[in-house]
């Protein structure tokens, strides 16, 4: 045996009579110590200059053209989000576990919620620039929530972050220093 594996100690009788049973003991004095060193990294989101406005739980949905039908995207958090220094508004979701980005759009004047036919608590928009997948690209989104209640506390948010993202870009352009719109910055995949 290596010095790894337990031995087990034999006490009572050695010969195999009735009088006594034999009994094991395991001892266990191993103690195993890492291969390999691992320093802890830091992993970087890019929300760490944001402030959350806005976070409820939810599911999500895309509908996928070609094949007519809705694609479930991921659960998780949905979140807004405002930049500090830009003061910029986007909705931002990553899905449960794996935190990896199923949503990731600014919101404009031009997205319209409307109500997902035969049910009460989700909400279908489209979005000219949702970068989740690290390309921007033209997307029908749909959201679940959990009760009624929620899914009009979204619509109702969605609303306030339209009206501050259109006030933000209107006092830009009094001010004659428009950004271009941009589309939000997608977290670099590590090899």
């Amino acid at each position: 045996m290596s010095d790894l594996e337990t031995r087990p100690e034999v006490t009572g009788s050695l010969k195999g009579g009735d009088e006594e049973k034999d009994e094991v003991v395991d001892s266990v004095d191993v103690e195993f110590e890492p291969v390999i060193k691992l320093e802890e990294v830091e992993v970087k989101t890019l929300e760490e200059d944001e402030e959350p406005l806005f976070k409820m739980r939810a599911k999500l949905f895309r509908f996928d053209k070609p094949l007519k039908e809705w694609k479930e995207r991921g659960t998780g958090e949905v979140r807004f989000l405002q930049h500090k220094q830009t003061k910029k508004i986007r909705l931002l979701m990553r899905r449960d576990k794996t935190h990896k980005v199923c949503a990731n759009h600014y919101i404009t004047p031009e997205m319209q919620l409307s109500p997902n036919v035969g049910s009460d608590r989700s909400w279908v928009w489209n979005v000219t620039a949702d970068v989740s997948d690290g390309e921007p690209k033209a997307e029908t989104l749909a959201i679940r929530f959990a009760n009624t209640e929620n899914a009009n506390l979204f619509k109702e948010k969605f609303a306030e972050i339209q009206k501050l993202n259109v006030e933000r870009s209107k006092k830009n352009e009094d001010r004659g220093n428009e950004e271009p719109e941009e589309t939000p910055e997608v977290e670099k995949k590590s090899q």
